[in-house]
């Protein structure tokens, strides 16, 4: 069972930017397609971006699209969400997942991380 540990949440203004991390346990990670999710206080966990197990194939969700990108290395068991452009609606916490399928849907992902609060000031 693979653990994800995500960093680099925070505070930050309008209009700036942050990395999101997500490590996993083991090298199992290079065989599970990977995604960001969040979800807002009061709101349903919303899918964020996916990327594939190797990485050819990236997925976004309209409102992030040319904002966020999502990539990973599979050498260090990680993947990234570099997230510019920031506004107060993207608030929320913030969970990586992995998935022998991939795709959208939240039920998709077996295996989740712990969260990371980001928070947008207007």
């Amino acid at each position: 069972q693979v653990q994800l540990v995500e960093s680099g949440g925070g505070l930050v203004q309008t209009g700036g930017s942050l990395r999101l991390s997500c490590v996993a346990s083991d090298n199992s990670f290079q065989y599970y397609a990977m995604g960001w999710f969040r979800q807002a206080p009061g709101k349903e966990r919303e899918f964020v971006a996916a990327i594939s197990s190797s990485g050819g194939n990236t997925y976004y969700e309209n409102s992030v699209k040319g904002r966020f990108t999502i990539s990973r290395d599979n050498d260090k068991n990680t993947v990234y969400l570099q997230m510019n452009s920031l506004n107060p609606e993207d608030t929320a916490v913030y969970y990586c997942a992995a998935s022998t399928l991939g795709g959208t849907l939240y039920s998709g992902y077996d295996y989740w991380g712990q969260g990371t609060q980001v928070t947008v000031s207007s």
